[in-house]
């Protein structure tokens, strides 16, 4: 079903249409936890070090296929918007060619450079051939990371953001099956788990594809849509490019705090994994917001509404704050109970471990918040040179921070890290829209609101 979010309230239509994407997003951190939580109780502490060590590499590959597909789906966005019948056939069909070469081109390199990275991340040597195994069967089933993000993505261009979430759901019990057949029965350890996420992840791809040819005429594309335009490739790759490289930026200053981590030994590394992955799971209301915000100021810029663009920015702030400073209270003091789903209960040793970074950057989340949000408005509205440049900052402040302060304070060093390089980056988003959103008023006539 479509949205159109240029007409209506702007607070009605971003919670009606970030509450399935909240959803969605939270099973699949459901995917990465039932992987951990399994591997972590079934094979042991070693292999749950193992699949935490690959998580800055998939991260980055994961961030960059992210950010390319989601550029992809702002343009849509913007010609649907505009009720551009032929502009989003156009743009969705050269979306599906660049995201095939970008999948052969990125399978390749992430399969062959698996192995010497994690050796360049200094992974511990007793889980180095384990995680090496879960990143090579991971990279190897991209097309399948590709296929879903792309189709996710642009379903959520036309407004639907509920087709994805049912998808993922199945897809969830899919996964979680496999993980208990492949790793406690057939007792294939990490590379099971890696298995039932790309079969999942695949799964759910099928599903959009064969809803949106069904259920979406404007989706029927015919071979003269595909015929090559060197203009709309320029656009399209002018959005998506700087973007995929913002996620990609990002995810090395991610990658390089695991580098800071990994020198604690296996526990840390262990205790690390398992705080992550909660922490992925409470931030993901700002992000489902900030993932609205985008398709919103994306289909109002096309509808020239920058009005309702800067209502729509001003009442997400104040939903943001809330929903993410309770996710700091439920960390804060429910962290310890969730920690333990993925902590065998003979290392009591990783429980503080987790617990020490959990409740310094929970304190952080209204920000971590912010950044979502500002970053994801401004790529809607077409900007993805500021949103780099923010990923620029983060990548500076964490390197920074990871290789400074734990020689001064140890472990706590890491843990501020992240805070740190969100505060920074957040100031200079919010600094950045409030001198872009004028520009963008003054070239756009201010409408009455609906």
């Amino acid at each position: 079903m479509m949205t159109d979010m240029t007409k209506g309230s702007p607070a009605k239509l971003i919670l009606a249409f970030t509450i399935p994407i909240l959803i969605g997003n939270l099973f699949q951190q459901f995917y990465s936890m039932v992987d951990t939580a399994i591997v972590g109780q079934f094979v042991g502490v070693g292999a749950l070090a193992a699949v935490g060590a690959t998580g800055g590499v998939i991260f980055l590959v994961q961030g960059f296929v992210n950010g390319l597909t989601h550029g992809f789906s702002v343009i849509v966005s913007q010609r649907y918007g505009a009720n551009d019948e032929l502009g989003i056939k156009k743009a969705t069909a050269t979306s599906i060619y660049l995201s095939a070469i970008a999948t052969v081109v990125l399978t390749v390199i992430c399969v062959l450079l698996a192995k010497p990275v994690l050796q360049l991340m200094n992974t511990p040597v007793d889980i180095l051939e384990d995680a090496t195994s879960y990143v090579t069967i991971f990279f190897g089933g991209l097309v399948s990371i590709i296929v879903y993000n792309l189709l996710a993505s642009l379903l959520r261009a036309f407004g639907d953001s509920k087709t994805p979430l049912y998808f993922l759901i199945l897809a969830s019990i899919t996964n979680i099956i496999l993980d208990l057949v492949l790793i406690i029965n057939f007792k294939m350890g990490v590379a099971g788990a890696a298995i039932a996420t790309v079969v999942s992840q695949g799964l759910s791809g099928l599903l959009c594809y064969f809803y949106m040819i069904k259920k979406f005429d404007i989706l029927t594309l015919k071979k003269e849509h595909f015929k090559y335009d060197p203009m709309l490739v320029k656009e399209l790759m002018y959005v998506s490019l700087p973007m995929a490289l913002q996620y990609a930026i990002t995810a090395i200053g991610v990658m390089i705090l695991q580098v800071a981590v990994n020198s604690f030994g296996s526990t840390t590394v262990a205790a690390f994994t398992a705080a992550t992955k909660v922490e992925q799971l409470v931030v993901q209301p700002g992000i489902a917001i900030g993932m609205t915000m985008a398709t919103y100021a994306a289909q109002n810029l096309g509808a020239r509404r920058i009005d309702r663009v800067r209502q729509g920015v001003r009442q997400s702030t104040w939903i943001t704050i809330l929903t993410n400073a309770l996710s700091s209270v439920i960390v804060i003091f429910l962290g310890s109970y969730i920690v333990q789903l993925f902590i065998p209960a003979e290392n009591v040793e990783a429980l503080p471990i987790s617990m020490e970074y959990l409740k310094i950057t929970a304190i952080f989340y209204p920000v971590l918040g912010l950044l979502f949000l500002y970053r994801f408005a401004l790529q809607g509205l077409g900007n993805t040179v500021v949103p780099m440049f923010a990923g620029v900052m983060e990548l500076i402040m964490r390197t920074i921070v990871a290789f400074t302060l734990p020689g001064l304070l140890g472990y706590q060093g890491v843990c501020l890290a992240s805070p740190l390089a969100w505060i920074g980056a957040t100031v200079w988003l919010i600094w950045s829209y409030f001198r872009i959103i004028p520009k963008l008023q003054s070239e756009h006539p201010v409408a009455t609101l609906d």
